[in-house]
């Protein structure tokens, strides 16, 4: 089990990184987190619900992800109150009371159950913890830190983040916080995100060994640029200013509160004359070339912010312009609409309902089922991506791909002012019509997630925008699939190099592999 002295420290990617490793080794490993806090979320391929992060780990290990690897899910829906999913479903919204008092004395078996089909299944199991063990306050009722490793008899390394300081404080801390049954459960330390000269930090680490008693298992380098998905919304912060130079295009995406699956546009920040900016104002707004309003937990919540905060106004001044779109994703979607309904209370406690951005002919209810559901389809023909500049380009069909998650039913009161943008199909289903658009392309919406991932269908809309700023279209730059696995194997060697795998492995108690079957993308690095 890897635990951390808090959160963000570095355990999600560390478990994806030893994901990776135990799959080059040989090994089926499988990642499991009992209960994750997340809005970012990942559907499986029947159609469940789970925290992103134990996606991506499953996808590391070379497997399909199943609710087994995050029975319980949480998520925020506004303060004290979230939505609780439990194997991929919604069950009930709580407040923070109900759900520690009510929820977690019954929570032991989902999880057990969860994890003991996924010990009968592979040969290692990685479970990852939440926040710190620490944590005074909720110890009593932990399911996801030391009772875990309790109940499953799971030695713990501690992950800690030395690039936030107090590294050795943080360490020695959660030890002394930790009963004497959970202190002998800690078998490692790993010190997390190090810059700087190794030799400098030796007598520190000399110290800690000396004074817990417990190995360090190795100082992981500090690694720039993770492409790696990430779930919790905080990762933002570095992001929300940020403009890298010489970009030809600039996106903005409004980070409102509730913000969700942020990472549906990590696909766009890596085209190399895009730039991906977060923004929270009108004075940051700037002058992008699309603004794009994601995906939420509070549709109307966060729609009353836009609102409230002056970003409305501003959105409606700049997609005016003629060279720039404004595009909704899942929550923005249903922004871009007339009319929102919530007769049943799904987003707030009360019903309530709001007048929308007016932009597409389009009214949304919000019901007590949640749609969530893999698709695969192309293009519509007449679909405005085609129009680059005006002219109709790219003949051939575009394929696309996503995943729904959402709550709210759309309907299109005029579609004969807009135009369907895709054609999509569910697993074994037939195809329908999904997402609207004006006619020239200035504003579009859609449910689907994890759109710009579909590689040809990015770069053709990126083309249409840079065409429209009178640009030469480009080629398609990379595959996001392959960059995906890349990144896998990057973060996996660099892990290695400054892991003690032998250790590791003995803390595990399996034998480590005499040879590695595997070899190392010479591109990696570069």
């Amino acid at each position: 089990m890897l635990q951390g002295t808090a959160s963000d420290v570095g355990k999600s990617v560390i478990t994806t990184a030893l994901c990776r490793i135990f799959k080059q080794d040989g090994f089926r490993p499988a990642p499991f987190k009992s209960q994750n806090m997340a809005l970012n979320s990942y559907v499986t391929e029947d159609g469940k619900e789970i925290g992103r992060a134990q996606g991506a780990q499953a996808e590391a290990c070379g497997i399909e992800a199943t609710t087994d690897m995050n029975p319980i899910l949480i998520k925020p829906v506004r303060d004290m109150h979230s939505q609780i999913v439990v194997h991929g479903v919604p069950f009930a919204q709580m407040s923070a009371s109900d759900y520690r008092q009510h929820f977690l004395p019954e929570a032991k078996q989902t999880v057990m159950d969860a994890l003991n089909r996924l010990r009968d299944t592979y040969d290692i199991v990685l479970m990852e913890g939440a926040g710190s063990p620490a944590e005074i306050n909720l110890k009593d009722r932990d399911i996801v830190n030391m009772n875990l490793a309790g109940w499953a008899d799971a030695p713990v390394i501690l992950i800690s983040d030395i690039d936030r300081g107090g590294v050795f404080a943080s360490i020695v801390g959660t030890l002394e916080l930790l009963e004497s049954h959970e202190k002998s459960r800690v078998k490692g330390f790993i010190i997390n995100k190090f810059r700087g000269d190794l030799s400098l930090l030796q007598p520190g680490l000399d110290w800690l060994e000396e004074r817990t008693g417990i190995p360090v298992l190795g100082v992981l380098p500090y690694i720039r640029d993770i492409q790696i998905e990430a779930e919790d919304s905080v990762v933002l912060d570095s992001l929300r200013h940020g403009k890298k130079e010489h970009m030809e295009l600039d996106i903005a995406v409004i980070r409102y509160p509730r913000i969700s699956n942020f990472t549906d546009f990590d696909a766009l920040s890596r085209e190399p004359d895009v730039n991906v900016r977060y923004v929270t104002s009108p004075e940051e707004l700037g002058s992008p070339d699309a603004i794009i309003l994601p995906g939420t937990k509070d549709t109307i919540g966060d729609l009353i912010y836009v609102r409230e905060s002056g970003l409305e106004q501003a959105i409606h001044s700049h997609s005016e312009l003629e060279h720039v779109q404004l595009v909704g994703i899942c929550g923005g979607y249903q922004m871009l609409g007339q009319h929102l309904f919530d007769p049943y209370a799904v987003e707030a406690n009360q019903a309530q309902e709001a007048v929308g951005l007016g932009r597409l002919p389009l009214s949304t209810t919000f019901l007590q089922h949640k749609q969530t559901v893999r698709v695969i389809g192309n293009v519509q023909p007449e679909h405005p991506i085609r129009l680059h500049g005006g002219k109709q380009v790219e003949p051939s069909a575009i394929p696309v791909k996503g995943y729904e998650i959402h709550m709210g039913v759309t309907e299109c009161r005029e579609p004969e002012q807009v135009t369907a943008l895709f054609e999509i199909a569910h697993a074994g289903g037939q195809a329908f019509l999904e997402g609207w658009g004006t006619s020239d392309g200035k504003v579009w919406g859609t449910y689907l997630h994890g759109l710009f991932e579909s590689d040809q269908f990015r770069r053709s809309w990126l083309n249409g925008l840079r065409t429209a700023k009178g640009l030469a279209p480009l080629e398609e730059t990379y595959s996001a699939q392959e960059r995906k696995e890349m990144e896998f194997d990057r973060v996996a060697a660099s892990l290695r190099s400054s892991l003690d795998m032998k250790q590791v492995y003995e803390i595990m108690g399996v034998i480590q592999p005499l040879e590695v079957p595997y070899t190392i993308n010479n591109n990696l690095f570069k």
